[in-house]
């Protein structure tokens, strides 16, 4: 994906507070290091671009550190192994501390004791689409035709265990069908796959999906926000169409190890809304898909657990496990 993503292919991004009381003065003009967990997409660019922002505001060196690997546990596990001075901080997608924790046996790390929530930097919502040549024209009547081709109940995203699968399995709990997941390594396979016909629907991040949307290959039927898209004002969410129950946002946020003390964790939580606020870094978000946020640490803790509540009857329901 090109976002991250989350995606499924996932963001990373930071910004530097310019005080932490003691703990900035222990630091003196040591780098302060934002773990990036991904290779390639939107997060990359996107990392670097915040980071030469907070040095020309700060004086101050921000290094992005690039961490891959283990679909981004391999970060998360650094993240939570560093000293909890305000030197390292991590962007993490959603995934990474909700849904790999209740997806994978080996993973060493628990979102809620391990780290410190800053601020959540942006959501970003979900296309659920079909092939140009689907009669459907509305998600009703996508469901009803789904009733009468029971055979051909299938859907694609771009990998098992992401958040556009366990959207599937929510759609499928709210409309009672019974829909058959297919994991792609990738979103683009899956979306060409869906607009040659060989699926019957695809989800993915609507910035994955909306070029190809507009060229008239893919339809959009619903978006999965709690209200419609400004990259796609024409097409209705889930909710407007008769399913309240079916909405999911992804998002980025960005996390210190457990243990930070409160006054780094605020300071950094100011920095990141004030960056966030920036309308250069605004416009930035805007063009990779995400919807500009800049929590509290105390919004973005609340956020986390709610996440974790909810995601994890659908994950148990689905019966998947990553290993």
């Amino acid at each position: 994906m090109r976002l991250v993503g989350i995606f499924l292919s996932l963001l990373a991004m930071a910004a530097l507070p310019g005080g932490f009381g003691g703990a900035a003065h222990a630091e003196g003009t040591a780098p302060t290091k934002i773990l990036l967990a991904f290779e390639g997409g939107a997060g990359r660019p996107l990392a670097f671009h915040l980071a030469e922002r907070m040095r020309e505001a700060l004086g101050r060196p921000v290094i992005v550190e690039e961490r891959p690997g283990a679909s981004g546990r391999i970060a998360a596990v650094a993240l939570k192994n560093a000293t909890a001075d305000g030197k390292t901080l991590a962007l993490l997608p959603i995934a990474v501390p909700v849904l790999m924790p209740m997806t994978f046996k080996d993973v060493s790390y628990n979102a809620v004791h391990d780290f410190s929530p800053i601020s959540q930097i942006a959501t970003y919502g979900f296309a659920f689409a079909v092939p140009n040549s689907h009669p459907a024209r509305s998600f009703p009547e996508f469901v009803d035709w789904l009733k009468t081709h029971p055979s051909q109940a299938f859907y694609g995203t771009g990998a098992a265990g992401s958040l556009p699968h366990f959207l599937g399995v929510m759609i499928a709990k709210a409309t009672g069908t019974n829909m058959t997941h297919v994991a792609y390594k990738g979103y683009g396979p899956m979306s060409l796959d869906l607009a040659e016909g060989t699926i019957p629907a695809g989800i993915s991040v609507i910035s994955d999906l909306i070029e190809m949307h507009r060229a008239g290959r893919i339809r959009i039927l619903a978006t999965s926000g709690g209200s419609r898209q400004p990259l796609l004002p024409e097409v209705p969410t889930f909710a407007e169409q008769g399913y309240p129950m079916v909405q999911a946002s992804g998002w980025v946020g960005v996390f210190a190890p457990a243990k930070t003390p409160k006054a780094v964790i605020d300071e950094w939580s100011a920095a990141l809304a004030a960056a966030v606020r920036s309308p250069q870094t605004r416009q930035k978000l805007f063009e990779l898909g995400l919807d500009p946020t800049g929590t509290t640490p105390e919004e973005f803790a609340a956020i986390v657990t709610t996440d974790i509540a909810r995601w994890s009857p659908i994950i148990q329901k689905s019966g998947f496990r990553a290993d």
